[in-house]
């Protein structure tokens, strides 16, 4: 990016003025939950700013200046929330380690949206956008990742972004359901759920943990302090799982899986 848009960038007060806005109008509105059956829904102002902002690209007020501009402010935005993620790593490295090793080995579960994504991915003809999409969950530390190895405008930045704000939209509804109903449907000990419940998304295992606690009131102490401790080691170590594990092999498989595919088109 070349001085010039730099400058351009900062200078467009409408943009600027537009996220102000937003962001105020958001967090009036402030947090509400509620319950479906065993399940808590939680509604967060990061919710309502998505969905304003995909309202207001529709609408004059945004211009094709202001959405080009706002791009770039991505990087910025995720560059704060992993110098975040770095401060509260750091003090709370003993209560990783005393965690045990069955939450040190949750994180490999994440490897199962390769496994099982990418396939469904290739398969709807999706190319290098699958690469972002199903690498891991798409949270923070993982389009941080991508971005710093494709960039944003890449064909995986644009996968991992459309990961990431569906699952903004979506996951907490998602978890939140999804962990009441199994862990009062199924055999599995509920803090195994709440062990599941950390994958990196604070509002997902805030609302996978809530409706935990709603059908157990019981361990509410156990799974807050097992879900937040997932939680953490998906923020700390899921990164590293990324860049050393999960990216390799996502481009691995998706070389030999669109190379098979190819070579029974051309048959």
């Amino acid at each position: 990016m070349n001085t010039e848009t730099q400058f351009g960038i900062w200078k467009d007060w409408r943009l600027h003025a537009i996220v102000l806005l937003v962001v105020v109008i958001t967090e009036a509105i402030g947090t509400f939950q509620f319950s479906v059956g065993p399940g808590v829904i939680l509604l967060l102002p990061m919710l309502y700013a998505l969905i304003i902002g995909l309202v207001l690209y529709f609408t004059p007020v945004i211009k094709e200046k202001q959405s080009k501009n706002a791009e770039p402010l991505i990087v910025l935005g995720v560059a704060l929330l992993l110098a975040k993620i770095g401060v509260i790593i750091g003090p709370s490295l003993p209560d990783i380690i005393a965690a045990g090793p069955a939450l040190l080995l949750q994180e490999l579960g994440n490897l199962g949206t390769i496994l099982l994504a990418l396939p469904v991915a290739i398969w709807l003809g999706i190319k290098r956008e699958a690469i972002g999409m199903t690498h891991s969950v798409a949270r923070e530390p993982n389009v941080g990742l991508i971005m710093d190895k494709y960039g944003i405008s890449s064909p995986e930045g644009r996968g991992v972004m459309a990961v990431y704000i569906f699952g903004t939209v979506f996951g907490a509804v998602f978890m939140g359901l999804i962990a009441g109903f199994l862990a009062t449907l199924t055999p599995l000990h509920p803090l195994s759920f709440a062990m599941a419940s950390g994958i990196g998304s604070g509002s997902m295992m805030t609302a996978a943990s809530g409706s935990l606690v709603a059908a157990f009131p019981n361990l509410e102490d156990q799974i807050i302090a097992f879900a937040g401790a997932s939680n953490l080691l998906s923020l700390s170590t899921g990164l590293y799982v990324s860049i050393f594990i999960a990216l390799p092999l996502t481009e691995k498989l998706y070389k030999v899986m669109t190379g098979r595919r190819d070579q029974k088109s051309v048959e």
